[in-house]
């Protein structure tokens, strides 16, 4: 089954992202923007910045812990933000 890992972005200034994995990129997005995700729900409203497709579970989740390390972070806000 496909997955996606997306990256999340708040309207504040200077902004806050937020990443993940799903299955479902806009189900996901629907349950940060009501609230039920602890992580990202008192930083509401958020928007899809960046969604990518992995063909497998596995790889896109070693992806989006990358994202979450000190240089996946360095990698996002050079080549995704």
């Amino acid at each position: 089954m496909k997955r996606f890992v997306y990256a999340l972005k708040n309207t504040e200034i200077p902004p806050r992202h937020y990443t993940g994995v799903t299955s479902d990129e806009a189900k996901r997005l629907a349950e940060h923007n009501a609230g039920i995700c602890a992580h990202t729900a008192k930083y509401r409203p958020w928007f899809i910045d960046v969604v990518l497709q992995f063909p497998d579970e596995r790889r896109a989740i070693a992806f989006e812990r990358y994202l979450k390390s000190g240089s996946g972070v360095a990698f996002a806000q050079r080549h995704l933000r």
